[in-house]
């Protein structure tokens, strides 16, 4: 690590929020903003694969991404080694940033992301732990909460609460839901945040993270804590080089989300249609579907299709085969 003197603690923020919640549409919010700040992005995805890069707006920012694992857990060496990366090139003058944004997968327990500040000394002291902000997807996260140790943890630690979808729902719903959101976190101001529109100055350099609040919530919070995920969830990835059927795809899709709704708590892909010279971006919390389309696709650039599937229990090769089905032979 280079000399922690030699400048001001850059300012870190944890970006969270369960899975589907839309930590990456509020992310392309920051990103696109006209702020003038540099920003480093530090992108985490649960599997063995991630499209969320390709999903996010390319600028001038330095982003890095971290697919081995999960953040909280099996990856955390990988962080602190590309935060001393990060801060070594920053001051050889090679990268040029003032903060930097972490963005957890939806797995993960903030807890063990915001303990490196603490625990791990070159980097705290050369980085500022800012905020952790929790994304709260309105229209899924009672059954969550109800279900998931993770998603109270994310509410738990949050120095702010941004609920998205709230369009889904209604008055009645929202209010049962930040009263338990209030219940979990009293202390954590609650906004909306409709497809990632917020105030900026609600998320970044807000100085929200309080180190004796989070003892009262976890005493043992700069002891090393190990960190175990429902060992019923689990990811997998499917690619293909070959161009999907548009009408077999939509067939399949509505198949899969109402025979395994409930149990895909995440899927999204880019993918390669017939006939279409554009990436289609299929994103889904349980039954819940949006598609979109993406960029052109580069005339030199494989059009390969990646969908990543992250559920509890789901039939990996039924799947497989019903996607080998939708495809142009």
């Amino acid at each position: 690590m280079p000399d922690s003197n030699r400048s001001t603690p850059v300012p870190v923020t944890i970006l969270t929020g369960f899975l589907g919640a839309g930590k990456t549409t509020l992310l392309n919010r920051i990103l696109s903003e006209e702020h003038g700040r540099r920003i480093a992005v530090i992108e985490n995805e649960f599997g063995e694969a991630g499209i969320d890069n390709d999903l996010l707006i390319q600028g001038e920012e330095q982003i890095v991404e971290m697919n081995n694992g999960c953040i909280c857990c099996t990856v955390r060496g990988d962080l602190v080694r590309i935060l001393g990366e990060l801060a070594e090139k920053r001051e050889n003058g090679l990268l040029h940033f003032e903060r930097v944004v972490i963005e957890t997968t939806g797995l993960a327990d903030p807890a063990p992301v915001a303990q490196t500040f603490f625990v791990e000394q070159d980097i705290g002291e050369y980085y500022l732990l800012d905020a952790i902000i929790t994304v709260v997807d309105a229209k899924h996260a009672l059954k969550q909460l109800a279900e998931c140790h993770e998603a109270e943890e994310q509410v738990g630690f949050a120095d702010r609460l941004l609920l998205s979808k709230t369009d889904l729902i209604t008055p009645e719903q929202l209010a049962a839901l930040e009263a338990r959101l209030r219940a979990i976190n009293a202390r954590a101001p609650i906004a909306h945040a409709h497809f990632g529109e917020t105030d900026i100055g609600e998320i970044l350099d807000i100085r929200g993270f309080n180190l004796n609040a989070i003892l009262e919530i976890e005493p043992d919070f700069l002891e090393d804590v190990s960190h175990e995920h429902d060992g019923g969830i689990a990811s997998f990835v499917y690619r293909t080089d070959k161009a999907f059927d548009a009408a077999k795809m939509i067939a399949f899709i509505d198949v899969m989300v109402r025979d395994y709704g409930n149990d895909l708590l995440r899927y999204k892909g880019i993918v390669h249609i017939a006939g279409c010279d554009r990436k289609v971006i299929y994103q889904g919390v349980h039954m819940l579907l949006a598609d979109s389309i993406g960029v052109p696709w580069a005339a030199d650039e494989i059009r390969r299709s990646t969908l990543v599937f992250i559920g509890r229990n789901l039939p990996k090769q039924a799947i497989h085969e019903a996607l080998d089905s939708c495809r142009i032979i």
